[in-house]
């Protein structure tokens, strides 16, 4: 809740308050307009593409890069009383609050406003994007005059920003906020129009009632969009509606004869279609339509469909943590975060900052696949689904890049919006392969929570098939007669160390990736051999690749020192001069913003400490001491520059015993985006981290870990804390998880049962079944 206006923070605030679906994101811009950060409207997945111009060319260097578009923006409200503007920065205000409650969905602001002309006006707005309806946004507008009557003028519009300067103040760059104009998680600017006009369509009468849509084409990507906005007024008050309509501009005003104490509110439905090449007349019908149905169904059922929503969100993925308020706020924000970056994106992507903002230029990651999927597999398997079916996708245009790098298989772009590597740098970008085996990772992540087989024997499979193709042919057996297989030239997680042999994370997730598809797909064989048939006609699949795959992951070489007893890196890293920290001040950092990349890559120097979140992704193949040591190792020389450092830094503490460090870690990355920790919220929320928040609790302190047959924990409940609760839905299954001072209570909550090993001990936690696992013990 905010209960000031301020100006400083703007940025942060506009991220912090954003309402979305997963398709459709709002930033939290005031109704009138003035005085912003960052005005946004994004849409996942609609982007513009540009030709990328590298310094010097070289063979298969991404070619065209891709960018969100920020789409004409519908928040606008304006309010004048006698013709004098309501404009926060400069307004008398009794009264101010603002907050976005997590059980509906609404953000709300409530303001009392005494005009330059002394008269007391109440102003209240909600405004809601749809987690029921995709395409859908929905804005209430009320104005009450408290002491006399008076002109009361609202000027409702539809605005495209895109192409030139407005009316608008954007106050962030005279603020002095966010980063350098370097930094690369900024997202790009378009130096021409974007969006073309194709579309305009009025069907408004004199009080206002009636679909207004405009519609554009990406002068580029050739992707279309359409847009609009109806209206309906209740007001005793006498008033008149006039619109004005043009290519980048659509606005309906509202003239009306205020009365004191009469409420004037306004409900503003809104609408947005998007497509690949849907000519915008279609999408215009489609906007129609959608508004239409919204406005039979009126505001109140839509907001009962927004809470029932919300309501089955909390009973899958709510987190309860008893002896600290504020982290349970704080938690709820994080979850809060993951509903609206999910819950609509229909085999859409998530991006890095989900619909919150343009940062990273609106590109999926690897992040969704370590981060992400694994907290939907247990909460939301659907959702999982959607992604990997959104990866699958993708697999054409990751064979034509393999192809393109002399590669077989395929390879799935750094990052991308439309399946092709839209990475400028390759070296901390397209040397990244370990991309294929997160997306693997992910795979059988969800195939274990759920046990989905027919998504196995389609897409997953195929998936599997083209990402061990890959690593068998990327890799290389030693000609000294080791016999060990190699990786060389990669990039790992750690972008402070680039372009590297045997980086550590690349070969233990690669091995994974191999012998995972080998298994899974002998599996299909045997199970499904019609599957296994379509498989092979498909990908041209040979059963002596199983045996190849199973060969290189058996001969996958490790990098481990025996001097220090510990798992380099990668094979030259301990031979890298070490980071002067004493003489780096803290006005240094993040140090991509102040050093260059040579300068940063020959020392020992983590952006994030890839080896600890390999332990966390691989944690059985790693004993308990080479965890400890390792641990010891990279968490001094790892700066924690990237948002998806802590969280995994904690998971790991947590489970070799450092208690107090792990909930350390747990609160950086708790309160990373709440109280702006990386200085970058005003780009987006970090919604990676909001998962790996979620895992540091189930994976960390719960120290649950899934070995594809069943569960196991190794509870370890902060001493701050009295208490966490959480769900764990499995197989069609639910079970409660209860961490205590002691350790954990597992009970039954619906389905046949999950299977869980406590020590030697297998049980299956089904109706009447509640079973004690004893705490973990600390360091």
């Amino acid at each position: 809740m905010e209960t000031e206006y301020h100006s400083d923070d703007l940025g942060h605030t506009e991220t912090l308050f954003g309402v979305g679906n997963g398709y459709l994101g709002m930033r939290a811009n005031p109704e009138e307009g003035r005085d912003a950060h960052s005005h946004g409207t994004f849409i996942n997945g609609f982007h513009e593409t540009w030709e990328i111009q590298h310094a010097e060319n070289a063979f298969g260097f991404a070619k065209v890069g891709q960018t969100i578009v920020n789409v004409p923006d519908a928040k606008l409200i304006k309010l004048y009383v006698d013709d004098e503007p309501l404009l926060l920065a400069d307004a008398d205000l009794e009264h101010y609050e603002r907050s976005i409650d997590f059980r509906t969905g609404y953000l709300t602001r409530d303001l009392l406003w005494r005009t330059p002309g002394g008269k007391r006006i109440h102003v209240r707005s909600t405004r809601m994007v749809s987690m029921a309806e995709r395409h859908l946004a929905v804005m209430t507008f009320e104005v009450t005059l408290l002491d006399e009557a008076a002109p009361v003028v609202i000027s409702s519009q539809l605005l495209n920003r895109q192409d030139g300067e407005d009316e608008y103040h954007v106050v962030g760059a005279a603020l002095g906020e966010g980063n350098p104009e370097h930094d690369p998680r900024k997202a790009s600017e378009f130096e021409q129009r974007v969006l073309r006009p194709t579309t305009r369509e009025d069907s408004t009468d004199d009080e206002g009632s009636g679909d207004v849509i405009l519609g554009y084409t990406c002068v580029n990507s050739g992707m279309t969009l359409a847009c609009g906005y109806h209206h309906h007024v209740d007001t005793a008050s006498h008033f008149a509606a006039t619109t004005e309509l043009g290519d980048d501009l659509a606005k309906t005003v509202f003239e009306i004869a205020g009365e004191p104490n009469v409420p004037i509110t306004i409900t503003k439905y809104v609408a947005y279609h998007t497509s690949t090449g849907v000519p915008c007349e279609e999408l215009a019908d489609r906007c129609t339509r959608t508004l239409r149905r919204a406005v039979r169904t009126g505001v109140d059922e839509l907001r009962n469909e927004q809470v029932g929503t919300l309501d089955r969100f909390w009973a899958s993925a709510d987190i309860e943590i008893t002896g600290d308020d504020t982290a349970q706020q704080a938690m709820r924000w994080n979850l809060f975060q993951l509903a609206q970056a999910s819950i609509k994106t229909q085999e859409q992507g998530i991006a890095a900052k989900g619909v919150t903002a343009g940062g990273y230029d609106g590109h999926y990651f690897w992040d969704t696949e370590v981060y992400v999927v694994p907290f939907l597999a247990y909460t939301d398997p659907i959702a999982a689904r959607k992604l990997l079916r959104f990866r699958w996708h993708m697999l054409d245009a990751a064979r034509r890049r393999a192809r393109e790098l002399n590669q077989e298989g395929g390879l799935f772009p750094w990052r991308t919006i439309n399946g092709e590597e839209a990475s400028a740098y390759y070296a901390a970008g397209t040397a990244q392969y370990h991309i294929n085996a997160d997306v693997v990772f992910a795979l059988a992540r969800y195939l274990d929570a759920t046990g989905d087989v027919e998504f196995l024997a389609d897409e997953g499979a195929e998936i599997l098939t083209e990402t061990a193709r890959l690593w068998n042919d990327l890799g290389f057996y030693a000609t000294n007669n080791s016999g060990s297989f190699h990786i060389h030239r990669v990039t790992g997680p750690d972008e402070y160390t680039t372009v590297v042999n045997d980086n550590l994370y690349t070969n233990v997730m690669a091995r994974f990736n191999l012998r995972y598809a080998a298994r899974t797909v002998r599996f299909l064989a045997e199970w499904n051999p019609e599957a296994f048939a379509s498989l092979q006609r498909r990908t041209g699949l040979r059963l002596g690749e199983l045996d190849d795959w199973d060969a290189a992951a058996d001969a996958m070489f490790i990098p481990y020192d025996e001097r220090s007893e510990i798992h380099p890196q990668d094979t030259a890293f301990l031979d890298l001069e070490p980071w002067d920290w004493k003489g780096t001040g803290l006005d240094k950092y993040p140090l991509l913003l102040h050093f260059h990349p040579l300068v940063i890559y020959r020392h020992q120097v983590l952006k994030q400490a890839d080896v600890v979140l390999a332990m966390y992704l691989r944690s059985p193949y790693f004993t308990a001491e080479q965890k400890r040591r390792n641990f010891d190792f990279y968490d001094p020389i790892t700066t924690g520059d990237s948002s998806l450092s802590a969280c995994v830094q904690g998971i790991v503490a947590a489970q070799v015993g450092r208690d107090e460090l792990a909930h350390d870690y747990f609160e950086r990355a708790l309160y990373l985006d709440i109280c702006d920790v990386h200085g970058n919220t005003s780009d987006g929320v970090h919604i990676a981290n909001c998962g790996g928040v979620w895992a540091a609790i189930v994976h960390g302190f719960a120290g649950m870990i899934e070995d594809g047959l069943a569960l196991s924990f190794a509870p370890r409940l902060p001493t701050q804390w009295s208490g966490v609760r959480f769900r764990v839905h499995r197989h069609g299954s639910t079970m409660q998880v209860e961490l205590t001072p002691d350790g954990a209570q597992l009970s039954h909550v619906e389905g046949i049962g999950v299977p869980v090993k406590d020590g030697e001990v297998e049980i299956v936690v089904e109706a009447g079944v509640t079973h004690h696992v004893a705490r973990a013990p600390s360091e």
